[in-house]
């Protein structure tokens, strides 16, 4: 699906970072109740250029395990706790992904490879648009962005097969729980800055009811909300 990127010229570096995300799913295994990550994951972690989805001063960095800054305040994820969250979701080829907090575009160009059609919502403006012009140059046809607070979902597409939320919340959004499909998964960071935020697994069964469960202990930027 990437197109014009180079295997070769960053080969070792996507080895490594692979390698550290296996190391980290062994340590957190008793916490993620998994030894391993599913492997069309890890596939995508393996395919998508890193590299174009940070500032150009941060190139080195990229493969590092950890987050970067991508201006405005905000970050692109750990690669672990982007593989992490994508096998969460125990996405199938056609499922229909809503992403709050595009960012960069990173996690939506992973979920792209897994999933029929994902669409992402990125309350700054110059981030959407960033990130949807780089989304289209590297081939990612399936992924649509939008500029708006994510906190009320995309009502019109809804119901989705599953929901990500990329930014912490003081607690887990009504309406995203609302606009999952019975049988679907919302995974999200919850707690305030700078304080303990657990990731959640939220499930819908299939009669309506919603069940949750924290994950692992993570930390993010809180998920930003449009003044009233």
């Amino acid at each position: 699906m990437v197109k014009g990127f180079s295997i070769s010229a960053t080969a070792a570096d996507h080895k490594a970072m692979l390698r550290d995300i296996l190391e980290e799913v062994e340590l957190t295994r008793y916490e993620i109740g998994k030894a391993a990550l599913d492997a069309r994951v890890m596939a995508a972690m393996a395919k998508v250029p890193r590299e174009r989805f940070v500032g150009a001063y941060d190139r080195h960095r990229a493969f590092v395990n950890g987050p970067l800054p991508i201006g405005y305040g905000q970050t692109i994820s750990q690669p672990y706790i982007v593989a992490l969250m994508s096998d969460l979701l125990e996405l199938m080829p056609d499922s229909v992904v809503l992403e709050v907090g595009t960012g960069s575009g990173y996690q939506s160009a992973v979920l792209a490879e897994l999933v029929k059609h994902v669409y992402s919502i990125e309350i700054i403006g110059a981030l959407a648009s960033a990130a949807d012009e780089r989304l289209k140059e590297l081939g990612y046809g399936n992924v649509t962005v939008r500029h708006g607070d994510g906190y009320h979902g995309w009502p019109e597409l809804a119901p989705f097969d599953a929901i990500i939320v990329t930014a912490a919340a003081p607690y887990i959004p009504a309406p995203l729980v609302e606009q999952l499909k019975p049988g679907g998964r919302l995974v999200i960071p919850v707690g305030e800055p700078g304080g303990i935020q657990q990731l959640m697994l939220v499930e819908k069964r299939a009669d309506g009811s919603v069940s949750s469960r924290s994950i692992l202990m993570v930390a993010f930027v809180p998920l930003t909300r449009s003044q009233p």
